[in-house]
């Protein structure tokens, strides 16, 4: 019995006096946060179970059926459903996400998006370094990746003539292409619609194409033709993915215009039989039967919109170049319904005119459609919405394992124009519209064209997907409440159904209500691992 006492009493005294950082070391320390109880589509495509997701600064620590430790703050998450962050791999938010005003991107934040990438068909900065570092320097509302813009690399070197580049210029460009990827570009795009882009030749874009793929970047494609010429486009993009040895990626993936329609899905035939060869390649897709682009680019041909709009005009007054531009113009009015197909969205010296179509400010005018057209290019052209697609054929593209959702649209306040809806609406319009209510796709395949897709596809490595270990880029919606809000008519608008939204670990969007959190970050592409092999995603 003495015995006992005595070795009772040493262990009274031992507890006593253990140092605090001893006894304090035995516990584990809290989470931050516990999503508690939703249902986690985690972005591979696999059915959603129910769970709980702990955080711990920046990080997904646990992802289980049941977490029992503490954690400062448990959110309930039942009846909700909690994904990856979107990643918008089509951005053009590359002055709007360094701006004051704009950086924030709220209409993306709402739509769920944790990520975008911006420099997308040809256009943005093409100091990829600076550019990152402006980020860096102020945060943002998302992540942000960055192409190399082939475009106004082309520009900075030669102008935007058409003409090739001489040995010199081609030169200058790769050592900016080697430069950007050294900077932490993560491939280069093209937007061979646009001047200066499209004047690029084939091998031209082969050559800048093989800088990239020694970085193990991407090359992201507008290809030069949506129209009757798409095939002959994706044939360009299969080659130079090819020749360059580097994944191809079709930016906004369709077929545009009546004589057009159904030839995507020749085109998406033709993308399949490339993937089954082992080429890497994939695409994109916005759920909107309209596009957005400038007037200039949906009805003058790139030959003669070359040196700038200035030249434009002055090709436009004279008599040998005058009548083919017109010419061309007309046959393109033609097949745009006549000028109805096309709504101004944004045009500063008749602001009157924004929202409605050509024919309608036509006839309110009382001139031709083509006057109209004239008039606002020697204004300095406009923006507008282009209605050209065909539904079936959104429905049918939407459905394909390899391409994913993204919006080809940009960080916006809401003003007196009317952009494209895409801009307020494009992934809760793929998840609530036509998964949820239409159910074109299972909800598990659109929550992965817009993560874990899109993440294959880029080559990231630690965000798209709900796993242990990975950023907390997280999104928790109502699958109820899910929708987007924007229309032609009406679209600034935000869309409903983002609960909770966790950019990096803070929240960005709390109880439905934007935080106004800069949490993002510039995503550099070497921070990150390469595969020996890359993937076809």
């Amino acid at each position: 019995m003495t015995q006992l006492r005595l070795m009772i009493c040493f262990c009274l005294f031992f507890v006593t006096f253990l140092p605090i950082d001893s006894v304090s070391a035995q516990k584990p320390e809290p989470f931050d946060l516990i999503l508690k109880g939703g249902t986690i589509i985690d972005g591979t495509g696999k059915p959603g179970f129910t769970g709980d997701i702990a955080l711990k600064n920046d990080r997904i620590v646990q992802i289980s059926p049941n977490i029992n430790g503490q954690a400062d703050q448990t959110i309930q998450c039942r009846g909700l459903t909690m994904a990856p962050g979107f990643i918008d791999l089509h951005n053009h938010s590359d002055r709007q996400i360094v701006s004051p005003l704009t950086r924030a991107n709220m209409n993306y934040v709402t739509q769920g998006c944790t990520t975008i990438v911006t420099g997308n068909c040809g256009s943005g900065p093409v100091d990829t370094g600076e550019y990152y570092r402006k980020i860096d320097a102020s945060g943002s509302g998302t992540n942000v990746m960055h192409l190399i813009p082939q475009g106004s690399l082309r520009d900075s070197v030669m102008g935007s003539g058409q003409r090739k580049p001489t040995p010199d210029e081609l030169n200058k460009m790769k050592v900016l292409a080697e430069k950007a990827m050294q900077d932490g570009a993560w491939g280069m795009s093209t937007g061979l619609i646009y001047v200066p882009s499209s004047y690029a030749e084939t091998e031209e874009l082969i050559e800048l194409a093989h800088i990239v793929s020694q970085h193990q970047g991407i090359y992201a494609s507008h290809i030069r033709g949506e129209g009757t010429g798409l095939l002959a486009a994706v044939n360009e993009a299969l080659k130079i993915g090819q020749e360059a040895k580097l994944p191809v990626h079709i930016s906004h993936f369709k077929s545009s215009g009546q004589d057009a329609w159904g030839l995507v899905i020749r085109a998406a035939k033709m993308i399949d039989d490339a993937r089954k060869q082992g080429q890497a390649v994939t695409a994109d897709q916005y759920p909107y039967i309209a596009s957005s682009t400038s007037l200039g680019a949906t009805l003058i041909p790139a030959w003669a919109r070359a040196g700038g709009n200035k030249e434009l005009v002055q090709r436009l007054e004279a008599p040998e170049t005058s009548e083919k531009i017109i010419r061309k113009i007309k046959s393109n009015i033609k097949k745009r319904e006549g000028g109805k197909a096309v709504r101004i969205a944004r045009y500063s010296k008749k602001p009157e005119w924004v929202g409605k179509n050509l024919q309608q400010i036509a006839d309110a005018e009382q001139k031709s459609v083509l006057d109209i057209v004239l008039e606002i290019t020697r204004q300095g052209g406009a923006s507008v919405v282009n209605f050209s697609m065909n539904e079936d054929d959104v429905r049918q593209i939407m459905q394909i394992d390899w391409v994913a959702t993204a919006s080809d649209g940009r960080a916006y306040l809401p003003g007196s124009d009317r952009p494209h809806p895409r801009n307020y609406g494009t992934f809760p319009r793929k998840l609530g519209y036509y998964a949820l209510q239409e159910k074109v796709i299972p909800l598990e395949h659109a929550v992965r064209s817009a993560t874990g897709l899109p993440a294959d596809i880029l080559g990231l490595k630690e965000r798209g997907y709900l796993r242990e270990g990975a950023y907390a880029d997280i999104v928790v919606f109502d699958p109820e409440q899910l929708i987007d809000q924007a229309t032609f008519d009406a679209p600034h608008q935000y869309s409903n159904g983002i609960r909770y939204l966790f950019v990096n670990g803070r929240p960005a969007i709390n109880a439905g209500f934007p935080t106004g959190s800069l949490a993002g970050k510039a995503l550099r592409h070497q921070d990150v691992d390469q595969p020996s092999e890359k993937k076809t995603p």
